[in-house]
């Protein structure tokens, strides 16, 4: 079986689900995962199918013309399985803060320059019960490689939140 991701963003409107995976059906491909959500006043999706590469070809070509026709972007990347994630160990790592410019890149940064791979990564921002103030949140999923000393990452995550003003915490993933 083949395998390809596609990425479509297109103004929300009620059926664009129905429209984008109504493509996969008629192909008979297997959507094995994806996220959807709505970004300000579009909504996005992401999706891992998989099938005959006839078919992955033809969802491509079909995906142009349905975007084309429909002012959505998209983007299709034949892809394969992940490998490399046999010597990690999922964690979870909570933040929340007041929202400012940064919180991210200063989060990635954090796991990157320590080798680590974020594998799924969330934010939403919200406004605080009585104030009305911008919290942001993140939540997302690193891959601890099996030689990495937990406790020392779990200390200098610590240390670093505390030094950037996030609440924050890191935990096995359950």
């Amino acid at each position: 079986m083949a395998k390809a991701v596609i990425s479509t963003i297109g103004h929300d409107r009620p059926g664009l689900i129905s429209d984008i995976t109504a493509v996969a059906t008629d192909l008979a491909l297997n959507i094995e995962d994806s996220r959807m959500t709505v970004l300000g006043g579009e909504f996005a999706i992401l999706m891992a199918l998989e099938g005959s590469s006839e078919a992955l070809a033809e969802l491509n070509a079909k995906l142009q013309a349905l975007c084309d026709g429909d002012d959505i972007a998209y983007i299709y990347r034949p892809t394969q399985e992940r490998s490399g994630t046999a010597h990690v160990r999922p964690y979870v790592a909570n933040v929340v803060a007041l929202d400012h410019p940064g919180i991210v890149h200063a989060i990635a940064a954090f796991f990157s320059n320590r080798g680590i791979n974020i594998r799924d990564l969330h934010t939403e921002t919200s406004p605080a019960a009585h104030t009305g103030t911008p919290i942001f949140n993140v939540s997302l999923v690193a891959e601890v490689p099996s030689e990495q000393k937990v406790h020392g990452l779990k200390a200098d995550f610590e240390t670093f939140c505390a030094e950037e003003d996030l609440d924050g915490s890191l935990e096995a993933e359950r």
